[in-house]
């Protein structure tokens, strides 16, 4: 497939889109994920790995 084969309706190139995409860093949900992942951050709970349950069980246990 020729490069110019790929352009969308409006004619910008696919390919190079993606290419320069490839270099530009993080994505907006990877930033996001980063965030609440090293910062603690609030309204990031669907990109956190923490366990909510565990945390409440270890709370328990040390109340007691």
């Amino acid at each position: 497939m020729k490069e110019n084969d790929n352009l969308t309706a409006a004619g910008t190139n696919i390919d190079k889109v993606k290419r320069k995409n490839e270099h530009s860093g993080m994505s907006y949900n990877e930033a996001k994920e980063f965030m609440a992942k090293t910062t603690k951050g609030h309204g990031t709970e669907t990109y956190s790995d923490t366990d909510i349950e565990d945390v409440k069980r270890k709370n328990r246990n040390q109340e007691h």
